[in-house]
């Protein structure tokens, strides 16, 4: 996983509310299990008709937007069924921080677990936000900090967990998490396998 430390991008403005997880990424693209591509299916049925041709209006398909890092989305963001797939989507793209006033819970936790910073923060505060991302600013993020600004707008302190700032800050998943303690794993196997060697076979 990629560590997040700071950034400075470019944010897409998404002003809907209840964005759920079928409009991040449509269930005919969950046949997959690699993490790659998905950034296709990304928000489709917005960004597409139903003869797949593009509508050159979505937020995505228009420059600076084409290279954002960064969403500024309306309530409720992530809601929904769960499918890890829907963070996948947004990470294949490039996105690896949603402001939102609130996220569905699921949502928000697999958003750490795939190097995505997830900020709540007061609807107006928000839209100020969203207003910076329509006029096409950058927005920065300082997540040892935990302060994000943009051009015209005061920078904010934003909360974030500890433990999860700490994966974050060190691109630790669950893989990485457990693999912090392989010596200590390797010491207890070592010390297991005269009594049990049966399960090392």
């Amino acid at each position: 996983m990629q560590k997040f430390t700071t950034l400075r991008a470019i944010a897409a403005p998404l002003s809907l509310q209840n964005i759920d997880t079928d409009m991040i990424i449509p269930k005919q693209f969950l046949k997959t299990i690699k993490r790659t591509g998905l950034s296709e299916g990304l928000f489709y049925e917005m960004r597409y008709d139903a003869k797949g041709k593009k509508d050159e209006a979505f937020v995505l398909h228009n420059a600076p937007y084409t290279k954002a890092k960064i969403l500024v989305a309306g309530d409720n963001f992530g809601c929904g069924s769960s499918r890890e797939h829907a963070p996948w989507a947004l990470l294949d793209f490039g996105i690896v921080c949603v402001i939102a006033p609130s996220f569905a819970d699921i949502f928000y936790n697999n958003c750490f677990k795939n190097g995505i910073l997830p900020i709540q923060l007061p609807a107006e505060t928000v839209e100020l936000f969203m207003q910076a991302a329509l006029a096409g600013k950058e927005i920065s993020v300082d997540l040892p900090t935990q302060k994000i600004s943009a051009e015209g707008v005061a920078e904010v302190a934003f909360e974030v967990d500890g433990f999860r700032k700490h994966c974050l800050l060190n691109g630790l998943d669950d893989i990485g998490l457990t693999l912090e303690k392989a010596d200590k794993i390797s010491a207890f196997e070592a010390a297991q396998k005269p009594t049990a060697a049966w399960l090392y076979n």
